[in-house]
């Protein structure tokens, strides 16, 4: 398989915390979404022309590309549900179930992952004016954090997640 088009070397343009975009947001606010936008890219290079096989596809025993979009796209709403100051809904929690059964159609997923990444960039820009210091709570045991907190873990977590997406692809292409 040609992977030239696929390559991290023919990155054309710097990663998005390089580009100068977003001044105006507060900068650690900045950088939650320009890591929304950065795992937005690498999936679109690395996993955006994989089969519906490859994406559940579990070489060598590693979590399926679509296990980790899944996750990545409902992480996120729940992390975002906590900072926001509110407790996760049933349908969260159903959906948390839900991320290692199989996968619908490789178009849903995509979408799925897609339209999180948009809900998550509109509701981290409106906590863009919260106080980063003010606690939170996380999970039935109401675990201690911040808004801050919860915000730098949404990029981390999206970041790791993508980066084993990301892993496995180049496994399942190389295949």
């Amino acid at each position: 398989m040609d992977t030239s088009s696929t390559n991290p070397k023919t990155r054309r343009e710097p990663e998005p915390w390089l580009r100068g975009t977003l001044a105006e947001i507060p900068a650690v606010v900045r950088g939650v979404l320009h890591a929304l936008e950065l795992a937005r890219e690498d999936v679109a290079q690395w996993c955006g022309t994989l089969t519906l096989e490859q994406l559940v596809a579990r070489p060598f025993g590693l979590p399926a590309v679509a296990f980790q979009l899944r996750h990545i796209a409902r992480s996120q709403d729940r992390l975002l549900t906590y900072a926001e100051g509110r407790e996760l809904s049933a349908e969260q929690l159903a959906a948390l179930r839900a991320e290692m059964l199989p996968c619908g159609s490789r178009e849903e997923l995509l979408l799925e992952f897609e339209t999180a990444l948009q809900t998550s960039g509109l509701r981290v820009r409106a906590l863009s004016g919260a106080d980063l210091e003010q606690a939170r709570f996380v999970g039935k045991m109401k675990l201690p954090s911040t808004v801050g907190g919860l915000l730098v873990h949404v990029a981390d977590h999206t970041q790791r997640h993508v980066g084993q997406a990301v892993t496995t692809a180049k496994v399942v292409i190389a295949g």
